[in-house]
């Protein structure tokens, strides 16, 4: 089943409207050409929950609507749970995307305001090949927007940065408890 966006999600792609996340975003762009099931089958299988919450906002249509969900068939309108997104886990952690939600403050925050930093940031993220340095520069950010918009704004910033990487090594697993011993 080919999928078809509506004028809704169209709205929504057009330039400054933000009011889905990221990977909803994307998923938008795909629609064009994928089937259903490609769709579902995407971000490691959470596609299958972005497709039903955007068919039921009213962002995709199909040749068949989707059936009422049992939570959402409440009698009334308050008792439905609002929908959540999904905390970041383990699968969604990575360097790379790490990296390119700092591009992405970069560009948000830095290149209107202060052209000449948000090239220093750029430059510096692309060097940034590694965990350390590219936390170096993620240090510089947060201190540069606490200067310019506060330490909270900041700490918010840091916090969905830090959502965002993936665990050092020693966060994840004690090297002591990977010995052939210690399994044994």
């Amino acid at each position: 089943m080919l999928l078809q966006k509506t004028e809704k999600a169209r709205l929504e792609l057009s330039p400054g409207v933000r009011t889905l996340s990221l990977r909803e975003r994307s998923l938008l762009l795909l629609v064009d050409g994928k089937t259903l099931s490609d769709l579902q089958a995407m971000y490691n299988g959470i596609g299958a929950q972005i497709v039903e919450n955007l068919m039921r906002q009213g962002y995709l249509a199909g040749p068949a609507e989707l059936p009422p969900a049992a939570a959402s068939v409440a009698a009334d309108p308050d008792d439905r749970p609002s929908i959540q997104r999904p905390e970041p886990g383990e699968t969604l952690r990575s360097l790379a995307g790490a990296r390119m939600y700092l591009f992405d403050l970069c560009e948000r925050l830095f290149a209107r305001r202060d052209p000449t930093l948000a090239v220093q940031f750029r430059e510096a993220l692309r060097a940034a090949r590694d965990r350390a340095s590219m936390l170096d520069v993620g240090e510089a950010m947060f201190e540069e927007i606490a200067l310019t918009a506060g330490a909270d704004r900041a700490a918010s910033v840091r916090e969905k940065f830090e959502k965002l990487l993936p665990f050092a090594p020693s966060e994840s697993m004690p090297f002591e408890s990977t010995q052939p011993s210690a399994m044994a």
